[in-house]
């Protein structure tokens, strides 16, 4: 058979006997299926297959086939026979399909498979054509497909095929299983030459097939070879990392990205772009990154798509610098840059707070005649918002409206809350209203901003105002709202509209009770006493509770101001829901006593003493019997109370409530027991530093931390412990000092100077020489004064008593443990 049998069917007859025959030629000339035009004339050969002979004349001659006179004759020179060269000498006619004679001349031999790759036409050699030579391999794969038939069909080609006719025939051939097996075959020729066009045609048909799995085992194998052959396949390899991507295998394509790089292959900017989008779609920016940068490394060049693609992706991580360069130097490439990459600038340069350079990269939007759109206007006017520069995220409201958007429901909140929280009420009052003509509903949060920050400044009308609507609204405000609003109507001492409100939330499902109290709160340390205790009957009536510690607050602020029978009842109410009177409670309403100077209050406040139900007010009213009630001396009934304190949770209540003891039983002239509680108080230490021996150079007393009192007691029993020292042990220091500070300088100084005493008075420190206090002590009149005889002058004792006893400043304490005193809240209790 010819090299180009599908396009022409070739006659020739083989002795001249055949071409003589009138009835064989006629039979042929008739036979249109036998005879065709002829396309080439170099393209001639025997047709062998039998079943072209179909006219029945030509069938029945026989002899024209089984005539052992035939012989073929190769163009190598070899005959059939293997044994001598036969030469066709004959002149050979050539009909068309009608008859007609289209050319006479010597016959055309046929090639020897595998060995020739021309043909002979008459005496001369005709190349054999690349056209013909792909069209039979198509031919043979597109019969065949797959498999040793096909292979040993290649086998068979008269011809030596080249690369150039496998690459042509993989363009016409359309299945890709065909394709691979042309090309392995291919492979394990001799002829084969690696060739990166082959490649990339087979990556196409598999790609078209969508077999991933047969796209990477070929790259493997392209990989192997071009590594053993030393030959690069570029176009191959970044058309398989484009397909895996597109297709978004997204390991297996890295993966061959990484082995093109170690191959030492160049990546192309397509490949970069598929690669970076693919892992930006997959939520992992940092590789995509990881790829630009490998990209600069390899210095790639970047394409518009490029810049397109990262610029976003740098602004949106937060990479500005990086996005910014870009955008620098893709205006420097002449790219022109597109609207994504301004609105991208621009939104994360906003949000960045660099609001000057997301302005410039806005105006230079404008100049390259882009038009901004919503989103844009919004992001610009939530960044100058946030930014506090609200001045200039007007003038972009503005502009936005003239532009012909309208704004959203989110902007309007943002605006009117952003104006609020400024204190520009009146700002976000206008645009509040002009939001509600727009149609928009405000959101609670609205409704609560613009209503907690009138309350803020105090505007009760337009935060009455702000409540009405929206509670006529059908909105339900929050509990910050009904706190900022009850805390405002409590400072405007607006008690029934506070009640009002207070009644609402607890209608609207929420606790009220804390809420309550921290009106009460409001009131008691306003000092509105009247206010806080209508304000607590109120919640009384409506069933809401509050804690003890308020109420123990609000007594106090009763015994300040007098109130002493709402007082007690008070603390009857505090008792009797299981409150515990401290020391510190008690102290405090005997300082009361101290100062009291009427009798009718003396009683009332004997019974709130009474009403504590506290032990110190068993130990007082035991203090002021007889031993025969007592059965036991005073020192050892002072001693047993003391002995029964908790000096780790009581000891600075213990100092306070010596303090004012002292002041009591003074006031009363019970000077003895005065000096009884003042020794054991010194023996468990509630005054440690008060009394310093320092050997034969000074002993002191101090007594700043001491009421006036318990001043003049310390002063008088410790005396008396120094003079028995000196009499007694012969004991005479150099200098003897009294430090009193300033409050009580006066009146220790006063109290010495009815006896005559030695002792100079300073800045804060009364001293003597300890000569002249042992010549001193051993006067009979001091000697009685230290042993408890008060002077017969008793007002320079006790002379303005409601001034030196002030009042006990109830505000330090609190149901806390207290803590030890300082030398200033020592000197304030009565």
């Amino acid at each position: 058979m010819g090299v180009n049998s599908i396009s022409s069917i070739h006659f020739l007859s083989e002795t001249p006997h055949s071409l003589k025959n009138p009835n064989l030629s006629a039979d042929c000339t008739k036979n249109r299926n036998f005879i065709r035009k002829l396309d080439c004339v170099e393209n001639f050969n025997f047709i062998r297959n039998p079943n072209f002979i179909r006219s029945p004349k030509l069938a029945s001659n026989l002899s024209l086939v089984k005539n052992p006179s035939f012989v073929r004759s190769y163009c190598t020179g070899k005959s059939s026979d293997g044994d001598k060269f036969n030469e066709w000498t004959e002149e050979i006619e050539y009909l068309d399909e009608s008859g007609s004679v289209i050319y006479s001349g010597k016959g055309v031999r046929s090639v020897e498979p595998g060995l020739d790759d021309h043909v002979m036409v008459g005496e001369l050699k005709k190349p054999l054509l690349n056209a013909s030579a792909v069209a039979k391999i198509v031919e043979v794969v597109n019969r065949w497909r797959w498999g040793p038939e096909l292979e040993t069909q290649l086998d068979k080609l008269q011809f030596v095929p080249k690369m150039v006719h496998i690459t042509q025939a993989l363009k016409v051939i359309k299945e890709s299983d065909a394709s691979l097996s042309l090309f392995r075959w291919a492979k394990r020729q001799s002829w084969y030459v690696p060739n990166d066009e082959c490649y990339i045609m087979l990556f196409d048909g598999l790609n078209q097939r969508r077999d991933f799995d047969g796209i990477q085992s070929l790259f493997d194998e392209m990989v192997h070879d071009s590594s053993k052959d030393g030959i690069s396949s570029f176009g191959a390899y970044n058309r398989v990392i484009q397909y895996l991507a597109k297709a978004e295998k997204l390991e297996v394509s890295y993966c061959c990205f990484k082995k093109v790089q170690h191959s030492g292959c160049n990546i192309d900017t397509e490949t970069y772009n598929v690669l970076m989008t693919l892992f930006l779609n997959k939520g992992l920016p940092y590789k995509a990154f990881e790829m630009y940068e490998s990209m600069e490394k390899a210095e790639c060049s970047l394409d518009g798509s490029t810049y397109e693609l990262m610029i976003p992706s740098l602004a949106k991580s937060g990479r500005l610098d990086a996005a910014f360069k870009l955008f620098q130097e893709m205006k420097e490439r002449k790219f022109r840059p597109s609207f994504n990459i301004f609105v991208s600038l621009v939104d994360s340069l906003g949000k960045a707070g660099r609001l000057d350079t997301s302005m410039k990269v806005y105006m230079e939007m404008q100049f390259f005649g882009l038009r901004p759109s919503a989103s844009m206007y919004v992001s610009l006017i939530e960044s100058y918002a946030k930014a506090g520069k609200l001045d200039s995220a007007l003038k972009l409201w503005d502009e936005m409206k003239k532009a012909g958007f309208r704004p959203n429901f989110g902007l309007y909140t943002m605006i009117i809350e952003s104006h609020a929280k400024s204190g520009k009420l009146e700002i976000s009052m206008s645009i509040f209203t002009n939001m509600e003509k727009a149609g928009f509903l405000p959101t609670p949060s609205t409704y609560s901003c613009l209503l907690e920050m009138h309350a803020g400044s105090g505007q009760v009308d337009s935060a009455m105002k702000l409540y009405n609507s929206m509670t006529n609204a059908g909105l339900r405000p929050g509990l910050s709202t009904y706190t900022a609003l009850l805390t405002l109507l409590a400072n405007k001492k607006l008690v029934d509209v506070a009640a009002k409100i207070l009644l609402d939330m607890k209608a609207m499902g929420f606790s009220v009770d804390v809420n309550a109290s921290d009106v009460l709160m409001v009131y008691i340390k306003d000092g509105s006493v009247d206010l806080a205790l209508r304000w607590l009957r109120f919640m009384g009536s409506s069933g809401i509770r509050t804690n003890n510690f308020i109420i123990r607050q609000l007594f106090e602020s009763c015994m300040k101001n007098g109130l002493y029978e709402s007082g007690k009842h008070l603390l009857e109410t505090y008792v009797n829901s299981a409150g515990k009177v401290d020391l510190v409670l008690y102290t405090s309403t005997l300082a009361h006593l101290v100062r009291c100077q009427h009798e009718m209050n003396e009683k009332q406040l004997m019974s709130i003493l009474s009403a504590t139900k506290h032990k110190a007010h068993a130990f007082m009213c035991g203090l002021f019997t007889g031993p025969e009630q007592r059965k036991q001396p005073v020192l050892s009934f002072v001693r047993e109370f003391f002995q029964s304190i908790d000096y780790e949770l009581e000891e600075g209540a213990a100092r306070y409530f010596v303090n004012v003891l002292l002041n009591y039983l003074v006031l009363m002239g019970q000077i003895n027991r005065a000096r009884c509680v003042w020794k054991v108080a010194y023996e468990n230490k509630l005054f440690p530093k008060a009394i310093v021996f320092d050997q034969h150079i000074a002993w002191s007393l101090d007594v700043r931390n001491l009421s006036v009192g318990a001043a003049l007691i310390a002063v008088v029993h410790t005396l008396h412990r120094f003079r028995k020292r000196m009499l007694y042990y012969g004991v005479v220091p150099r200098r003897i000092k009294l430090v009193t500070g300033p409050t009580l300088k006066i009146v220790v100084a006063q109290m010495l100077s009815s006896v005559e005493s030695p002792f100079e008075v300073s800045k804060v420190v009364l001293r003597a020489p300890g000569d002249s206090i042992m010549e001193w002590f051993k006067k009979p009149v001091v000697q009685q004064f230290l042993l408890n005889e008060i002077p017969s002058r008793a007002d320079i004792l006790m002379h303005k008593l409601n001034i030196l006893f002030p009042s006990s400043a109830p505000e330090i304490r609190s149901l806390a443990p207290p803590k030890p005193l300082i030398v200033e809240k020592y000197e304030a209790f009565g």
